[in-house]
């Protein structure tokens, strides 16, 4: 089922900005919903495919949407002529984008609300689990990363950016892969869809 705005089964993960993080980093996970309105499924699930967040260069219009970003202290230090990167201390805050009602809803539809937006809710919360893995993973391989004839700790910085990116590409990666499976024929986000929709 789709709305007239392309909405579809879609829903996405931003990556918005890769750092090194360390197992101290403080860790915000918030919601924030956007209104939609409507007293039936069908006409729940309309209002989403207008109201929905934009993603992307298109301004493509998604269900849900999880998007974070760090901010981070990083501490290089010069030793023996080169530079190593000793820690580095974000703060990540991670927001998942829901719907949300405006106005009360019939008991039954309300019901079916409730499980539609519990599944959505899960679902945008693998996607953070994909977030924080990937920060595991940069930090296994950028803290403690030396560079020797780096007195300015300059080349350092070029150097960790490899092992950023590969952590990068392979959250995205995972974050797509799991929307395939879940907005698939068959996948629990289209079960959701098909469950609020046609219970009218």
């Amino acid at each position: 089922m789709t709305s007239k705005t392309g909405l579809g089964l879609l829903s996405a993960c931003v990556a918005a900005l890769m750092v090194a993080t360390s197992a101290i980093a403080k860790t915000i996970e918030q919601e924030k919903p956007y209104a939609i309105t409507g007293t039936t499924g069908a006409e729940l699930y309309a209002s989403i495919g207008r109201n929905g967040p934009e993603v992307g260069r298109s301004g493509g219009r998604v269900i849900a949407h999880t998007f974070f970003k760090l901010t981070w202290r990083r501490n290089y230090v010069p030793e023996n002529g080169g530079c190593t990167l000793k820690s580095a201390t974000p703060t990540l805050i991670i927001t998942y984008t829901l719907p949300k009602p405006a106005n009360p809803l019939p008991p039954a539809v309300q019901k079916r609300w409730d499980i539609f937006i519990d599944g959505l809710r899960r679902h945008e919360k693998v996607h953070g689990d994909h977030i924080k893995a990937m920060l595991a993973q940069i930090e296994r391989t950028t803290i403690g990363v030396s560079v020797p004839n780096d007195p300015g700790c300059q080349k350092i910085r070029q150097e960790i950016q490899k092992p950023l990116s590969e952590a990068s590409i392979a959250q995205r990666q995972q974050s797509r892969d799991f929307d395939r499976v879940e907005m698939g024929g068959g996948g629990a986000i289209q079960r959701l869809i098909l469950e609020l929709v046609n219970g009218d």
